[in-house]
């Protein structure tokens, strides 16, 4: 099966194409510009380069947060735009587990972070044994204080844009962690179509009106007007 995954959610940008489980080619870029600029000529440059048209993709995937509200939208509505007008299937996936699918081949207990602003990390643990990834908590919101207390002394590897910030704040208290290398570190197109595959293969693919993001968290504006509101009603 031919997927075309999409990661867009942080600050890199990177598309992939996959058939099964064998990565056939990928694109990676982290320049600064905006996803709105580089994400659709990366995947059109990565087909041409391939000979493959769009046409003879079978599916498309996107790491639908959480992460950045703008990249995420960027690369929901990609996927969405694609596989509305080839109509085929496609499938949203955590950011998070698309960053442990990064480090499979592994063995150890993974710390995914990405910075959320306000002293707080997107986060979820997940643990590598003999190949097989396992998810220990859901994807949340938490406070850097909080993440110290429930990691310890446990060994960690970081992966994500946060994994500098988390290691820099609370190494000191946590002494089992370490980064990961930095081209394992960042979110790939690859590691959304590892996570997407089990997925489409279990006939959990959606439709392009059905596929949605997963922010996790309001954005600022909306936070800021909930609270105001709040506060006017006291």
């Amino acid at each position: 099966m031919k997927i075309l995954s999409f990661e867009s959610s942080a600050a890199s940008a990177s598309v992939a194409l996959t058939d099964g489980e064998t990565l056939v080619a990928q694109s990676f870029q982290n320049c600064g510009l905006t996803h709105s600029r580089t994400l659709l000529p990366m995947a059109e440059a990565l087909l041409a380069g391939c000979g493959i048209p769009a046409a003879a993709v079978d599916g498309f995937a996107v790491a639908a947060g959480p992460g950045s509200f703008t990249g995420i939208r960027i690369g929901v509505a990609t996927v969405k735009g694609l596989a509305f007008g080839l109509e085929r299937p496609c499938v949203g996936v955590s950011t998070l587990e698309a960053m442990a699918r990064g480090l499979e081949g592994l063995d150890g207990s993974i710390c995914c972070v990405m910075d959320a602003r306000r002293g707080q990390v997107y986060n979820a643990l997940f643990t590598l044994e003999g190949g097989r990834l396992l998810r220990l908590c859901p994807d949340r919101a938490v406070g850097l204080g909080e993440l110290a207390g429930e990691i310890g002394e446990k060994a960690q590897i970081l992966v994500g844009d946060g994994a500098q910030l988390c290691y820099t704040e609370i190494s000191e208290c946590c002494p089992g962690l370490r980064l990961a290398p930095p081209h394992l570190r960042y979110p790939t197109g690859y590691g959304v179509a590892r996570a997407a595959l089990p997925l489409f293969e279990a006939g959990k693919a959606v439709s392009a009106q059905e596929l949605d993001a997963n922010y996790l968290r309001a954005p600022l504006a909306e936070r800021v007007r909930n609270q105001r509101q709040e506060d006017m009603q006291k």
